[in-house]
């Protein structure tokens, strides 16, 4: 398990450097957007991978990584979200929305291990079209809770989802770089 935390961090890498680049173009621009509406963005994320996976043309220039990693970084941004409720205003510096994107990171590599663990590293036989397929499941049960006011009788909530839909496109992206190397 240490190779895939080694791999985990280098995706992560990958996101941050991506996430801390659009924060020096557009700041903290994010900080409008209600959850549901965080939500709505990674579907648009992840439909546009299935529609990559369906149909193997891509007519916009945005490579199955880079949606990948926006669907990390979104799904971090929606975390965020839920932790400070949506401002009406840019009210984070870079430093800030850096260390709060360190902090869920962190807790999507937790997650990750203890649940690598009790499953066996099980993502690793997984065809990478069922990651997209389960974060499509995933917006679909968080879309549901934000429906019934993020209120839930038996499951995890919001931000349990958020981290499952991080770490699968995290997965997405292992395996993507695994395939370059054959």
């Amino acid at each position: 398990m240490e190779h895939t935390s080694q791999q985990f961090d280098q995706a992560f890498k990958l996101c941050r450097e991506v996430f801390s680049k659009k924060m020096q173009d557009y700041g903290a621009s994010w900080r409008i957007m209600r959850p549901q509406s965080v939500t709505d963005q990674i579907l648009i994320k992840a439909r546009r991978l299935r529609s990559i996976e369906m149909k193997a043309v891509c007519m916009v220039d945005e490579s199955i990584e880079e949606v990948l990693i926006a669907v990390v970084n979104y799904g971090i941004i929606g975390l965020i979200q839920l932790e400070l409720g949506y401002s009406e205003t840019v009210d984070l510096n870079n430093n800030q929305a850096i260390s709060l994107y360190d902090k869920y990171a962190t807790q999507a590599k937790d997650l990750m291990l203890a649940k690598n663990h009790d499953y066996d590293e099980a993502w690793r036989v997984m065809r990478p079209e069922s990651y997209t397929d389960l974060i499509l499941m995933k917006i679909n049960r968080t879309k549901e809770i934000e429906s019934n006011g993020g209120e839930t009788k038996a499951s995890e909530g919001i931000d349990a989802n958020y981290l499952d839909m991080i770490n699968y496109a995290v997965f997405g992206l292992i395996k993507k770089e695994e395939a370059g190397k054959k």
